[in-house]
């Protein structure tokens, strides 16, 4: 399968960008076989239709709200002072089906601004090269006493390095519908927040004996949500 990304309803529409794509670096001919999504769980097949410098559909079939993964996986993870890790880990966990990211500034968090338009184009790649039909969602970066006001605690966990806290194993949790993880920054969650979470109920996970970078954490994290899937 040939996969872009564009519109379905009203109208089918390929991506301005992915119809350059396919004209100035794919170079895909009249009449190829190609499909289209949205990113919402709908998807169009049919065959390409060059027009000048345009490109459409001649549409053979229309699939809609095609299943999601379940269950649900969020990661709110602090982004890493070298950008190049945190991209790293939106790939690998879009292409092991998370569904949401949200990256949170905490006490130790270094890196404070961030392109989310750039992470939020290279999900959709990553979505199109694993064959997904519904995109992840990447959150703007949010203070982490605002991401935390509204958790559920029967369903958010979070990882940290505090030996001496006690910590629950990963293969001990059982998934539920949706489940969210809080993946602290280079130099961990600072005392206060990892407090603060305890009191609201936020039960704390180990990862292993070993000590993960944060980006490792994440993908970590996610490929035990992927094995679940199957």
């Amino acid at each position: 399968m040939k996969l872009f990304f564009g519109e379905i309803f009203p109208a089918v529409h390929i991506n301005d960008e992915e119809q350059q794509h396919i004209i100035k670096v794919l170079r895909m001919r009249d009449g190829e076989e190609i499909s289209v999504t949205d990113g919402k769980g709908n998807l169009a097949n049919g065959k390409l239709v060059f027009e000048g410098k345009k490109v459409s559909l001649d549409i053979k079939e229309i699939q809609k709200n095609l299943p999601e993964f379940s269950p649900k996986l969020q990661i709110a993870i602090a982004p890493t002072k070298n950008i190049d890790r945190i991209e790293f880990f939106i790939e690998k966990a879009t292409e092991m089906g998370i569904s949401e990211v949200t990256l949170i500034q905490t006490e130790k968090t270094e890196r404070k601004i961030l392109n989310i338009e750039k992470l939020r184009k290279q999900s959709i790649a990553a979505s199109k090269q694993s064959l997904r039909f519904h995109f992840p969602v990447i959150n703007d970066l949010m203070k982490f006493p605002d991401f935390i006001k509204n958790l559920d605690p029967e369903t958010t966990f979070v990882a940290h390095c505090n030996e001496n806290l006690e910590r629950i194993n990963l293969k001990d949790i059982n998934l539920k519908e949706k489940i969210t993880f809080l993946i602290g920054p280079e130099g961990d969650f600072s005392e206060k927040e990892i407090q603060t979470l305890a009191e609201k109920g936020i039960k704390a996970i180990s990862l292993g004996n070993q000590r993960l970078r944060t980006e490792t954490a994440g993908v970590f994290v996610s490929a035990w949500n992927y094995f679940k899937m199957m």
